[in-house]
């Protein structure tokens, strides 16, 4: 463990960069051999739009990472934070325990917040409009929403009283679970259901891209799985009745131009919209 924390606490930016890059890569060559639908659609054209709004995502955390060390130095200066006030554990329960925290705040309640409040809502938006999950749908997301996400990572930061190197560990957890979950591969039912008591695998979060509700209000997290089974989000959906997007923005034009997608936030909610 120490080892790891070592690492953590120093890993340089090149190598956080080379896990997203190996990660995309990874899953993209799994999805293209053992593919759990067989989509239709114009696959690098497709994979440019999210890989830009992946490189936006990107962008933004670098630019206000300085923010995320300062809030994290200062929680531990402070001692200031749930891990700071427990008593003294084994380094791995450590860990895990502020990982489970960091996910609750920074992956599982930024989720719901943001399918309950219609200003975020149209900023996330974004997201479900993609008609063809695959890895690299993993952070297609609008810059806006990049930024309150990482507010909420931030305060997550701040409540869990996190170091800094268990920061960094999380986001590459989070960055991989995302790309992993989003993953156009078939698992056997089986495998994916004992997988799904313990993280988000695929199979169950492809259920919150069901383009109608409840179920795109369902299955919020990144991560651990345990967060929507204790708050009661969790649903369950065979997969050949799963369609991608959402019912209010099916249309090509509106969710595969980039262009269009930068500027959903801003255009005037439809009637038939959520919230």
């Amino acid at each position: 463990m120490n080892e790891i924390i070592a690492y953590f606490s120093t890993i340089p930016s090149a190598h956080r960069s080379l896990i997203l890059v190996s990660g995309i890569t990874i899953f993209w060559l799994i999805e293209n051999a053992f593919p759990l639908f067989n989509f239709d659609y114009k696959k690098w054209q497709h994979a440019s739009i999210n890989i830009f709004l992946t490189l936006t995502t990107i962008a933004v955390n670098f630019s206000l990472a300085f923010i995320l060390l300062q809030s994290a130095d200062w929680a531990f200066a402070n001692q200031f934070g749930i891990l700071q006030w427990l008593p003294q554990m084994s380094l791995w329960l450590y860990a895990l325990v502020g990982l489970l925290l960091l996910d609750l705040i920074g992956a599982y309640l930024v989720h719901w917040v943001e399918h309950r409040i219609k200003f975020l809502w149209r900023f996330h938006l974004i997201h479900h409009t993609d008609t063809w999950i695959d890895t690299t749908s993993a952070n297609r997301h609008h810059p806006g929403e990049s930024v309150i996400r990482f507010a909420f990572t931030t305060l997550g930061v701040l409540i869990v009283g996190s170091p800094m190197w268990l920061v960094f560990l999380y986001q590459t957890l989070s960055v991989i679970a995302t790309q992993f979950n989003h993953a156009n591969i078939a698992i056997p039912k089986k495998w994916d259901t004992v997988l799904s008591y313990l993280i988000v695998s695929p199979d169950m979060h492809k259920v919150h891209h069901h383009y109608k509700l409840p179920y795109t209000d369902s299955n919020y997290g990144n991560i651990f799985s345990v967060w929507d089974r204790l708050f009661g989000t969790f649903k369950t959906l065979s997969k050949e009745d799963i369609v991608y997007g959402v019912d209010t923005h099916m249309k090509t034009e509106e969710h595969n131009q980039l262009q269009n997608l930068l500027k959903i936030p801003f255009q005037k909610p439809r009637p038939s919209e959520k919230l």
